[in-house]
């Protein structure tokens, strides 16, 4: 029986043990509100989609997605500042 195997080296090192640097804490703690928001947007469109349509899950959907729009935003007018703030030559 042959066996497939992969040619190609792994990209990352993989071992159990290895934990995140503070760069990628930085970097997932940054994005959280985010994530978070998303999530929130999620749930409220599951729960809408176990019972039939009425107003108020009307609204919990389009506050949820204008939290997750802002959080968005937060985080690129963020990311946009610090790229700025290096300066030009």
């Amino acid at each position: 029986m042959n066996h497939i195997v992969t040619v190609q080296q792994a990209v990352t090192a993989f071992a159990p043990d290895i934990e995140p640097t503070s760069a990628e804490l930085d970097a997932i703690d940054l994005e959280m509100p985010a994530v978070l928001a998303d999530v929130d947007l999620l749930d409220a469109q599951i729960t809408a989609m176990d019972r039939p349509a009425n107003e108020l899950d009307g609204r919990r959907i389009r506050r949820a997605r204008h939290r997750a729009l802002a959080a968005r935003r937060e985080l690129t007018n963020q990311a946009a500042s610090e790229s700025m703030r290096g300066g030009a030559a």
